[in-house]
């Protein structure tokens, strides 16, 4: 029958329903997952509507995604980054949840830690193993909602799981009653999303989530699990690697509000941001990030990066305080040890630094020209030069003042002793036939020389 869309204002055909199709072998999409060939990208000239809720915002996984591909964070390094995550997402709570283990002493501590601090964002959620007990501690622990895993690519129902569709199906059902029965809000994880019989399984057995959603009057959350990096943002593109179908599918045949609907990607083949970008034009309020991208294998997407990409589809940052972007950044490198690559967008040293001596030259002049924004004032991290043969006295000063972060009176002027100092020495590596310029810590060796250790570097 034709029913108005409250959503779009059009008359829509509602009648039909996806149903589950249980194959006895596994679809495995070998035109396009080779395993011995790169994937490959299958168009179909399909289009959907793009879609932007009115409201959208990042979750995060730094806790939960990022701790699985490093050394475990301590209760005291989770208190401070969950600071810091509150910080950047505002008072409007743009960064919305982040979630935790629960299985160890540990992870206990650190959720007891955050929830102390008192602070409305990001909500505490969690992630466990589907059981009962589980369910039962996220309950005694005062969490309201918990990711569970449910895997929908026949690549883990039939090959890791060694089930058929409907028996994994069953399963999962199942354990989202024991949710319900304990009072916790699910989050389902619909892991290797971009491998999986789209209107096969996963329709279907969304379709059966929200039915008992209905019946338990709890809502349930859709985490899209790009586990494997398959998603491609591209129009027009077939499923099952087709972000924008894969978030059109689930709102406009599983009836999935937006607000309920959240994408997690991987960064395998360099799409993570493209594809959390996507999903929010095309009608998921959430798009799930870690902290710098660390996660399993090539990592999440970056939670920085979404900041910025909100910023770009907004018009506005809506509160959110990006400076924290550098303080998380610092706290990474210096606190928990962790090496940002240098070129690293947003929170790499070298991330708005110009090497070529025609583009300082251009830097000194105006930064604008050289430079993304107005970094020192988004990010806390003023433009900066690199030194090379043609730097000349200014330059080298203004790489003294912006790399050890001297401010007004205590700048160096090109006159300086230091400055003057230091330009000889260059000037000598570049005599002996040196061609590249030098490195940073080239650079604060021997200003540590020069002014016995007076100066010293704010990364």
């Amino acid at each position: 029958m034709l029913e108005l869309s409250a959503k779009t204002n059009l008359l829509e055909e509602n009648d039909y329903r996806y149903s589950l199709q249980d194959v006895k072998d596994p679809v495995l999409y070998r035109d396009v997952y080779n395993y011995d060939e790169v994937p490959k990208v299958a168009f179909n000239h399909r289009r959907v509507p793009t879609s932007m809720p009115a409201d959208i915002w990042i979750t995060d996984t730094s806790f939960r995604d990022g701790q699985q591909s490093m050394n475990p964070y301590t209760p005291e390094q989770i208190e401070h980054l969950f600071k810091l995550l509150s910080k950047l997402g505002g008072p409007y709570g743009l960064i919305r949840q982040t979630e935790f283990f629960i299985y160890s002493k540990r992870d206990r501590e650190a959720i007891e830690r955050c929830q102390a601090l008192g602070l409305r964002f990001p909500e505490i959620t969690t992630w466990i193993r589907a059981t009962r007990e589980d369910f039962r501690m996220v309950k005694d622990l005062g969490i309201k909602e918990t990711g569970i895993l449910v895997s929908c690519s026949d690549y883990h129902i039939f090959k890791k799981m060694q089930m058929t569709r409907r028996q994994a199906l069953d399963y999962y059902l199942a354990t989202v009653k024991d949710a319900f029965d304990a009072g916790v809000m699910p989050r389902c994880h619909l892991e290797d999303i971009t491998r999986a019989d789209f209107y096969g399984f996963v329709v279907p057995f969304v379709n059966e989530l929200m039915e008992l959603s209905h019946q338990a009057k709890i809502p349930v959350r859709i985490r899209a699990c790009d586990t494997m990096g398959y998603g491609v943002p591209y129009t027009e593109v077939a499923l099952p690697r087709s972000v924008p179908g894969i978030i059109y599918g689930l709102q406009h045949y599983s009836g999935v509000e937006s607000e309920y609907l959240e994408w997690h990607g991987h960064n395998d083949f360099y799409k993570a941001v493209a594809n959390a970008a996507t999903a929010w034009l095309y009608g998921a309020s959430g798009v799930n990030c870690s902290m710098l991208g660390i996660g399993e294998r090539t990592g999440n997407v970056p939670l920085e990066a979404m900041v910025f990409e909100y910023a770009s589809l907004r018009g506005s940052l809506d509160g959110m305080d990006p400076t924290a972007i550098t303080e998380i950044a610092d706290y990474f490198e210096h606190e928990i040890g962790y090496h940002i690559p240098p070129m690293t967008p947003f929170v790499g040293r070298n991330f708005n630094v110009t090497r070529a001596g025609i583009h300082a030259d251009g830097l000194l002049k105006d930064e604008e020209i050289y430079n993304i924004f107005n970094t020192e004032k988004l990010l806390d991290r003023p433009a900066a030069v690199a030194i090379s043969k043609t730097s000349g006295l200014a330059g080298i000063a203004y790489w003294i003042n912006q790399n050890y972060r001297l401010r007004s009176d205590h700048q160096l002027s090109k006159h300086d002793a230091l400055v003057e100092k230091l330009k000889v020495w260059v000037d000598e590596q570049y005599a002996g036939g040196r061609t590249t310029a030098l490195s940073n810590e080239e650079l604060e060796e021997k200003i540590a020389e020069l002014s016995g250790g007076v100066l010293k570097p704010r990364h």
